[in-house]
């Protein structure tokens, strides 16, 4: 496949997506069938970036994961421009890598935009999720998901934010005092992650989300195309996954795990 016929095909699927109709987006990816393209891994970055901006039009804002949990509960400091995500693919670390990118300044979980939106991460909670948080941004902006060939039921961080509003019974809300290079200056600061409990009997649905998808497949709120190289590509609205699933979780507030856990003794 040529640069050209991969592009050429990108745009078509993007647009059977919608991503055309929309000016804010979080993209997520796990793109290693893109070897088979016989195109540098660079060049497909490239390609993607600049198409989604092409497509999007003026006044774009490309959000996407930049998290360093590996800087959990350790004394690296967090450099909030040269720090490198961790586990996020390569798709995420080019954006990230973009000289015009902003980066939310939160050690662990932190959200990078490129775009007219982008400054509005400048001004987020120390708060991983919850209100005023990155993903509280992107909600209110009507944020599309993208996710490139990963489902969304196995990528949609989103679950967690709406876990917090919500107040799920498992979680709990820690803070972390964490060193922060920001603009030449390093300072301590203070910030605050969900995190669950340790007992052994809460444990996460092994289909993870895939029962707010089948939902949300069922109401026509997800789309799905494939690219010609065998690549998947899904988009949804946050707002729509964010309605559906809190259904779920008024309904049953363990909706996100196997079983009802016993809760008497809390571990940490």
């Amino acid at each position: 496949m040529t640069e050209n016929e991969f592009k050429d095909n990108l745009i078509k699927k993007l647009k059977k997506l919608k991503i055309n109709k929309t000016k804010n987006l979080f993209i997520t990816s796990e793109l290693s069938i893109l070897g088979k393209t016989n195109i540098q891994k660079e060049k497909l970055l490239k390609i993607i970036l600049d198409t989604l901006k092409k497509i999007m039009g003026k006044n774009y804002s490309i959000f996407s994961p930049s998290s360093t949990m590996n800087l959990c509960n350790s004394n690296k400091i967090f450099d909030i421009k040269k720090t490198k995500s961790y586990m996020m693919g390569p798709l995420a670390e080019y954006i990230r890598s973009q000289k015009n990118s902003v980066r939310s300044i939160h050690p662990y979980w932190s959200v990078v935009c490129i775009g007219k939106n982008s400054n509005l991460l400048k001004k987020v909670s120390p708060h991983a999720y919850g209100a005023g948080s990155s993903w509280d941004v992107m909600l209110n902006l009507d944020t599309v998901q993208l996710n490139l060939g990963i489902h969304p039921s196995k990528a949609v961080s989103l679950v967690h934010h709406i876990e917090t509003v919500v107040g799920v019974p498992y979680r709990y809300n820690k803070e972390f005092i964490h060193r922060i290079k920001s603009y030449g200056k390093i300072y301590k600061k203070k910030f605050y992650l969900s995190s669950m409990y340790l007992n052994k009997d809460i444990k996460k649905k092994k289909k993870l989300n895939q029962h707010f998808f089948d939902k949300m497949k069922n109401l026509r709120l997800l789309k799905h195309e494939i690219h010609r190289c065998g690549l998947n590509m899904w988009s949804f609205k946050m707002t729509d996954f964010y309605k559906v699933s809190l259904e779920f979780f008024i309904k049953d507030i363990y909706t996100y795990l196997e079983k009802v856990p016993k809760l008497k003794k809390l571990k940490r």
